[in-house]
């Protein structure tokens, strides 16, 4: 059996573990004993490593994954937001308040002329403008925004065709 050490971050995992994650994200269902043919383990090591990358925080959940298109979801846009504080407390506010509305699919602060850049997502242009216009607008400290519609995603991928 391969080597099990503490994780300090990807340059920690073994190929073993780049491997477990790879079949995870693509089949988050697998069985234990599965994932152990698939990686070339026996079960109680596979086991022993899936409980270990939870444990360390590698693994932080299992879910079903939608397709936004089919649910009705095709409209993206991307917002610029500008604040008119940016102080510790401010941001504080401003990253509370947006993790409360669904809409945001992703939210990040921003090194660049705005502050924050928000994924958004909502039925059509009718709803995305309630949302700007009603909670975006309105949460902490926003000075000003900016739209962008998406009119196609070309690539959208998961952190498993990164390992």
């Amino acid at each position: 059996m391969a080597e099990v050490r503490e994780i300090d971050g990807l340059d920690g995992l073994d190929r073993f573990d780049r491997k477990i994650l790879s079949v995870l994200a693509s089949d988050g269902r697998i069985s234990v004993t599965d994932l152990a043919r698939r990686i070339g383990l026996s079960k109680s090591p596979t086991q022993a490593r899936v409980k270990r990358l939870e444990d360390n925080g590698v693994i932080l959940g299992y879910r079903a994954l939608f397709d936004p298109i089919a649910m009705g979801l095709d409209h993206v846009a991307f917002v610029e937001v500008r604040l008119n504080d940016t102080r510790e407390a401010a941001l504080a506010a401003f990253n509370a308040a947006v993790a409360k509305i669904p809409q945001i699919e992703q939210a990040h602060m921003m090194a660049a002329g705005f502050d924050y850049l928000l994924k958004v997502r909502t039925r059509d242009m009718h709803d995305y403008r309630r949302v700007l216009g009603e909670e975006i607008s309105s949460l902490p400290h926003v000075a000003g925004t900016s739209t962008y519609v998406a009119m196609q995603a070309v690539k959208e991928s998961d952190i498993a065709d990164v390992i």
